[in-house]
């Protein structure tokens, strides 16, 4: 069996599937069969924080079954501090788009966002 590589899916796609929006959950469906699919931690607690109850919490973490979750570790959160220095003024980068895309970088993860203005000039 090939090995598949991995795609970091960022929070925008996620927070369309979950509101059943064809496009995004078609996308998920393809990408799906091409890579192993998996998102950052961050990006599990931005949807948990969208959560308005204890129904949406549980419908969160079953859908959340479905992707690997990446956790940070202090070479991820280095070069997030170094993304934010360099981009942060230039583009308005956040702290959670610099984790997320930190992730990306250092796992050497293809990603996928719906926001490609914040991140085209990262990578």
């Amino acid at each position: 069996m090939e090995k598949l590589d991995y795609l970091l899916i960022d929070t925008d796609i996620l927070i369309d599937a979950g509101r059943g929006i064809e496009k995004a959950i078609d996308f998920l469906d393809k990408q799906n069969k091409k890579y192993k699919l998996a998102i950052s931690i961050i990006t599990e607690m931005e949807l948990i924080v969208g959560c308005r109850n204890k129904k949406e919490l549980k419908e969160l973490e079953n859908f959340l079954e479905n992707f690997q979750v990446i956790p940070l570790n202090s070479e991820v959160s280095q070069l997030a501090v170094e993304l934010l220095k360099e981009y942060r003024l230039k583009s308005g980068l956040l702290i959670a788009d610099a984790l997320i895309t930190a992730t990306t970088i250092y796992f050497n993860y293809y990603f996928a966002t719906k926001n490609q203005k914040h991140f085209m000039s990262i990578r």
